[in-house]
Order: structure tokens, then sequence, then C-alpha cells
């Protein structure tokens, strides 16, 4: 009796435990949110600059024809060496075999000549034994002498027929792989110039092939806050296109100023290893470290800070792995629908500036 109780108590706690709900997974929040900027006013000083590659390769023939077949589109990454494109080559084919059979021509050339000059110096070597024992009219020792050299002459000529007929099967082939694009480096397709069925000319553009590896961000600057600006000035870079901030690197320097607008073009590198900044895409560009007074603080919308019970300020932070935390910060000032923060959060930081209300601590999100 005992023993059932216990086979009883057992089964009971399976089935208690087989019953158990598992705990279902959130389903994230979805939000807005923007990136902490410095400013020195409710818009932030900002400057706007526009995304370009940091090199962009023209590739094109170097011979005329139509082209068959294009194996890339814009926007497609491909590696140094990768079929781009065709034109056709049965021209260039036929003059390669053309050239084949010259060179097997010429060899067979050759190889008389030389059963020619083979026969020639045997007889030679034959008639100067009697030559040489005065038992040969020198008539006859002249004939010998001439048809000597002409077999040499011939064997020469032969030899000269193959080497030019080989040059020539070498520019054929080289006339057929010259129907072929390669990569000459890995990066973007940028703009397809021609396509199929169009007429490529030697040196004409078909295909441009961008590195965007690294990226450069230009900006132009007016020129009484150029000198502001050095190589080595930090630069805080937002694009809104992806929803991403990145910091920019080394700063290049225009030395020529637009006449109109009396401005110099700087370019920021930013490294792009994840390809997600394309060219012609806008960023919007800080420079923290130029802002000074009392009014250089980061400044966010004033309804993304909320007040908690005990009467601290606070605002929603997103993180790396897209969890939203709270972040005890001290405000300052208003500037129209904008606040100042003074301590609490850092430039680069993502502020959720709406959909807040369904938060709690470590809530993943979406924006």
């Amino acid at each position: 009796m005992r023993n059932i109780t216990i086979l009883l108590l057992i089964v009971s706690i399976l089935t208690a435990c087989g019953n158990k709900k598992q705990p279902m997974t959130k389903e994230p929040i979805r939000v807005d949110t923007e990136v902490a900027m410095v400013g020195a006013n409710g818009n932030g000083m900002t400057y706007v600059g526009v995304v370009e590659e940091s090199e962009a390769t023209a590739v094109s023939f170097t011979t005329m024809g139509v082209i068959k077949r294009m194996l890339v589109k814009e926007g497609q990454m491909v590696s140094r060496g990768q079929l781009l494109a065709e034109i056709d080559a049965s021209t260039s084919s036929s003059s390669v075999e053309i050239a084949k059979a010259s060179v097997n021509q010429s060899r067979d050339m050759v190889k008389q000549a030389e059963d020619t000059y083979a026969q020639a110096k045997d007889a030679y070597d034959r008639m100067k034994i009697l030559h040489d024992n005065g038992s040969l009219p020198d008539i006859k020792w002249v004939e010998v002498e001439t048809r000597l050299k002409q077999a040499e002459t011939a064997l020469s000529t032969a030899r000269a027929g193959v080497t030019s007929a080989q040059a020539t099967e070498k520019i054929a082939h080289k006339s057929v792989a010259d129907t072929r694009l390669i990569a000459p480096v890995s990066g973007v397709v940028g703009k397809k110039q021609l396509d199929v069925g169009e007429t490529a000319l030697p040196s004409q553009a078909v295909v441009s092939i961008l590195n965007i590896g690294t990226v450069k961000v230009k900006v132009s600057i007016p020129e009484t806050e150029l000198k502001n600006i050095g190589t080595g000035t930090p630069s805080f870079i937002v694009v809104e296109a992806i929803n991403k901030s990145f910091n920019g690197g080394n700063i290049e320097k225009g030395i020529q100023a637009d006449i109109t607008t009396h401005t110099y073009d700087i370019r920021i590198n930013v490294a792009n290893p994840s390809h997600l900044l394309l060219p012609g895409m806008v960023a919007s560009v800080m420079f923290p470290s130029l802002q000074s007074g009392k009014n250089a603080h980061v400044f966010v919308p004033v309804n993304a800070v909320q007040r908690q019970p005990d009467g601290n300020n606070f605002v929603w932070i997103v993180d790396a792995q897209g969890k939203a935390h709270r972040k005890v910060v001290t405000v300052g000032h208003t500037s129209g629908n904008r606040i100042a923060i003074i301590d609490g959060i850092n430039v680069g930081d993502r502020i959720v500036t709406d959909g807040y209300q369904k938060l709690s601590e470590g809530s993943k999100v979406v924006y």
C-alpha cells in the first residue's frame, strides 16, 4: 500500500510539471529614437554632409564590340578578377583559329626547311673532303656551297615565319580576352553606363566600381569656421536613412572655396566594414569639441524626459543589444521643444523619444 501511495505521488508531480505553461516570449516594443547630439541651441549645431565612396574605378573594354552579356547589377558586390560583362567574340575567335592554322603551317615549313638543310649540309661535308683533296672541280664546289647557303636562308626564313605566326596568335588570343570585362578591384558596382545590346567603344566606361569599405562624408564649412577644424578634430555623424551613428576619422580639408557660398569642402573618413553607408546618403555632422559656453550640452526632445516619483528626471536609452534602460539625468534650459541635458547621458546615446509608455527596465525594443 505504501508503494502505491508513493507511485501516485510521483505521477501527480510529473503531471503537474507537464501541465505547467512555458513563459511566453514578449514581442519587442516598437519605439522612436534619436541619437543624442551636442548643440549650441535647441536644434544642435550641425552641418549637412553627403556620403561619398573613398575611390571610384571606371571599368572599360579595350576593344569595340556589342555587349552580349552583362553579369552584374548596380549595388552588387564584386571581387577583383570577377567577370563583369562580355562583348561578341565571334570575330576574335575566328582570328584565333586562322592564327593557329598559320602557326601549324609555319611549323611544317620549318620541318621541310630543316630536312633540306640537313641534306645540303651532308652533301657539303662529303664534297668538302673531295674538294680539299683536289678531286672536285671548283665549279662543282661553288654549287655545293650555294645550295647550303640557300638551305640556311630558307630555314632562317621559316623559323622567322613561326615566330611571326605565334605573335599573331598571341594577339588573336588577347583580342578574345579583351572581349571579357574583368573587375580590376573589389568593391560595389556603382552606375552601369551600358547594357546588353549596346556598342562599347575602347576606353568607354561600362560600369564603375566603388570602394566603400571606408567612405568619406563631404561637408561644406563656412570660411569663418574652417580655422576651427583640423585633420584630427573629433566628429560625430548621424545618418537617419539607416538610423545609425558613427564616429568620424581623419579629416581632409579642401583649399579652394566655392565662389558663391564662400564655403570649403572637407571630407571626413568613416570606417564602413558592414557597407551600411552608401554613396549619396545624407548625414548630420557635429564637432563636439568646437562647442563652448554654458549652452554646449546634449539636447533632446522635451517629451523624452520624464519624472520619477522621487522627483528625479530620467530618459530611456537603448543599448547595443536593443534593450531599454532608465537613466537619471540633470536637465538644463529649454529651447523650443528641446531641453538641455547637463549630466546623465553621453553624445551618441540612443534616446527613446516616443513609445516609452510601455517600457520597463530591460525591455526589448525595435526602432
